[in-house]
C-alpha cells in the first residue's frame, strides 16, 4: 500500500477539514447509527474522524490505523487526549494485523483510493467485524472532476466506480447494503452489515 501524496496529508492536516469532518462529513456517514464497544478505522489519517467519534460516543473505544508513518505520528497526538480508548497503530488496510470478528464498527473515511488493492481492504474490513457488526464509510468515485483532482498521482491512486465498491460488498457477503452518491456524482457513501451466521439446526 503506498503511502498518502502529500496534497491528501495538507487537507487531511487542515483546520477546514477538521471542522468539515465533525459537522458534516461523519453525520452523513453515520446516517443515525451511533455506535458502541470498539471500533477501528482504516487510513485514519492524523486521526480527525476518530476524534470526533469518541467524542460524541464517550462509552465509544477506537483503534485508528494508517500505513502513513508520518500521519500515524500525528494521529497518536491528536487522540492523546482520549486515554485507554484511544490506540493508534500503523497497519497496511488491506493486511490487517487483527483477529477475526473483533470490532462492532469499521470506517473508511475517503480511503480506499488510496490503496491499489482496494478490494483486499475491503475483505480485510469485513474479516474483522463480528457478526452483525457494521462498515461505514465514504469515498470518491472515478469521475471527470475527480480524476483532474488526483492528476499525477496515478501510482498511488485507484478510483473507484459505484457499480464496483457495490458489487464487491456484494461478493463479501454483507448485507443491508446502502449507498448514497452526492457531490454531483462525485462522491458516494456507503454503509453495510456483516451477517450473523445461522442458527444451528437450521437448513
Amino acid at each position: 500500500m503506498p503511502e498518502m501524496p502529500p496534497s491528501a496529508k495538507a487537507t487531511l492536516t487542515s483546520l477546514p477539514y477538521r471542522l468539515l469532518a465533525r459537522h458534516v462529513i461523519l453525520p452523513w456517514m453515520l446516517q443515525g447509527v451511533q455506535p458502541t464497544g470498539e471500533g477501528l478505522e482504516i487510513g485514519a489519517g492524523v486521526g480527525a474522524m476518530s476524534a470526533q467519534l469518541l467524542t460524541l460516543f464517550p462509552k465509544f473505544r477506537m483503534v485508528a490505523t494508517d500505513y502513513d508513518t508520518e500521519l500515524v505520528g500525528m494521529a497518536e497526538q491528536v487522540l492523546s487526549g482520549f486515554g485507554r480508548r484511544a490506540t493508534v497503530q500503523r497497519a497496511d488496510a488491506a493486511r490487517l494485523p487483527f483477529q477475526d470478528g473483533r470490532f462492532d464498527l469499521v470506517l473508511s473515511a475517503a480511503m480506499l483510493h488510496h490503496v491499489i488493492e482496494w478490494d483486499s481492504a475491503l475483505a480485510e474490513a469485513v474479516r474483522v467485524l463480528r457478526p452483525g457488526g457494521r462498515l461505514i464509510g465514504y469515498d470518491m468515485l472515478d469521475t471527470v472532476p475527480i480524476r483532474l483532482m488526483h492528476l499525477g498521482e496515478g501510482h498511488t491512486t485507484s478510483l473507484l466506480r459505484s457499480a464496483q465498491l457495490e458489487a464487491a460488498l456484494r461478493r463479501l457477503g454483507m448485507i443491508g447494503l446502502q449507498t448514497k452518491a452526492a457531490m454531483g456524482g462525485n462522491v458516494m457513501r456507503f454503509s453495510a452489515t456483516k451477517p450473523e451466521p445461522e442458527a444451528a439446526g437450521q437448513p
